[in-house]
């Protein structure tokens, strides 16, 4: 059962049933009432008649009739018992009702017991015990309250239309608010059945921002993003894979050449030896490639304790061999004489590779031969900047920087599929970093990361 119709029927069944249950109550008090404010009038009924009939014992008995039947006969459909002490019947009304068993009535009364109540179909039975000048009496009406019955049945009818017409109202207001409620939810199934990751979907949109369905649809934005952003790297894996492999494959291939070619044993030995070094490049490559797919995927990254200089001055040692003519100047600032300013608790292979991207940078897009690295230690984390002389990325640029198959203008003629960026990025989510770009002047680009240190 859809949620629409769980609501339409839970709403409106429970208030319709509330409110029968509210009118049959009320019905039930006022007919309660009914009962026992007429029984009162039969009491007092009682009560009167005898002492009118004290008051006029003197009176001619065809009088006494006559008034009897103007003013207190007529009231009501009744029959009027009363008896002495002796349980002597002393007066009975003229009407034709009669009071079934009065004996049986009589036998329940007595000074602990003086007042009976009962019914014999409409109409209602009361006995009562009462004393007179010391003089004990006892009384038996038996009437039809056709007046509270009237209004008992106008009742009746009153609260059946009120019922049938708030039933009616409530399915129409149930059927109002199912579909308001159920709006956004239906909102969030099509969006969830139509959502295609190759297009830029808008996020949800309610009005209502701050309840529980706004709750649930901000969620699903954030999710849709994460998913999009998860869906975003699995499709361009194969374009990370090719950007890093692609070197050192056409190295590797590039040196089998060479030992095809070459018939000297020794020069053929010494690359056989560089191939096992460039093999060994390249399983590390691929390590890190398996690593952040692990990361992405939320597993468990391997850390170990890095010396961020140090692991700056291997790699400046060997990229000397791809461009000899190139040199790296790192300096130091705001580092105490303490390892522990140095050293971060990061995935050796992923660091490794985001500094390589970002010195191999500076070596293709520098105007000089020459970068500065600066390593400082800042507010419990280590910031190394990357500063190279060369064409900068103009602001409009700037904020397609980190993303996907971005080239600047400045990448005009060198060789790249923009991913190395991106790449860095992603290793830096990876150990609560952060990568940003920044210029000065026209001619100095400036690539700052910032890494915890392990003790923090």
């Amino acid at each position: 059962m859809s949620i629409r119709k769980k609501i339409l029927i839970y709403f409106s069944a429970t208030v319709i049933l509330l409110t029968g249950l509210s009118l049959v109550f009320i019905y039930t008090l006022f007919a309660e009432y009914r009962e026992e404010e007429f029984q009162q009038r039969q009491k007092e009924k009682i009560t009167t008649t005898f002492n009118f009939l004290t008051e006029t014992q003197r009176m001619d008995s065809d009088i006494l009739q006559s008034l009897e039947e103007v003013t207190i006969q007529k009231i009501y459909d009744e029959k009027l018992l009363i008896f002495d002490g002796d349980k002597q019947l002393i007066y009975e009304s003229i009407d034709d009702t009669e009071i079934d068993n009065p004996e049986e009535i009589l036998k329940m009364l007595s000074s602990e017991n003086n007042w009976i109540e009962t019914k014999d179909g409409l109409y209602d039975v009361v006995g009562i015990y009462f004393q007179s000048e010391r003089k004990s009496y006892y009384g038996i009406s038996k009437a039809y309250d056709a007046f509270g019955y009237t209004k008992l049945d106008f009742l009746r009818k009153v609260l059946v239309f009120t019922f049938l017409l708030i039933t009616v109202i409530v399915i129409f207001v149930s059927i109002y608010l199912s579909r308001k409620i159920s709006k956004p939810i239906m909102e969030i199934t099509r969006k969830i059945r139509n959502y295609n990751f190759e297009s830029e979907n808008s996020p949800i949109e309610i009005e209502e921002s701050e309840n529980e369905i706004g709750i649930l649809a901000s969620r699903f934005n954030e999710l849709m993003k994460r998913m999009k952003e998860a869906f975003s790297f699995q499709k361009h894996a194969i374009h990370h894979i090719s950007h890093e492999l692609k070197t050192p494959i056409s190295v590797l291939v590039s040196n089998f050449e060479k030992i095809e070619n070459e018939t000297d044993f020794d020069t053929v030995k010494k690359h056989i030896a560089n191939q096992k070094e460039d093999t060994k490049s390249l399983s590390e490559i691929i390590n890190a490639l398996l690593e952040i797919s692990k990361a992405e995927t939320g597993s468990q990254v391997l850390k170990d304790r890095i010396r961020m200089d140090e692991l700056i001055f291997d790699i400046a040692d060997e990229l000397q061999a791809i461009a000899p003519d190139f040199n790296f100047f790192i300096s130091y600032a705001h580092i105490e004489d303490d390892e522990s300013n140095l050293t971060i608790s990061g995935n050796q292979r992923l660091m490794r590779s985001a500094v390589t991207n970002l010195m191999m940078n500076c070596i293709l897009y520098s105007e000089e031969k020459n970068a500065t690295i600066n390593i400082r230690s800042l507010a419990g984390k280590i910031q190394v900047e990357f500063i190279n002389r060369g064409e900068t990325i103009s602001d409009k640029e700037e904020q397609y920087l980190f993303q996907h198959f971005f080239r600047g203008t400045n990448s005009k003629g060198k060789k790249g599929f923009g991913l190395g960026l991106i790449f860095i990025y992603k290793i830096m989510q990876i150990h609560q970093g952060d990568i940003c770009y920044k210029k000065k002047g026209k001619d100095t680009n400036i690539f700052s990361i910032s890494v915890p240190l392990s003790g923090f």
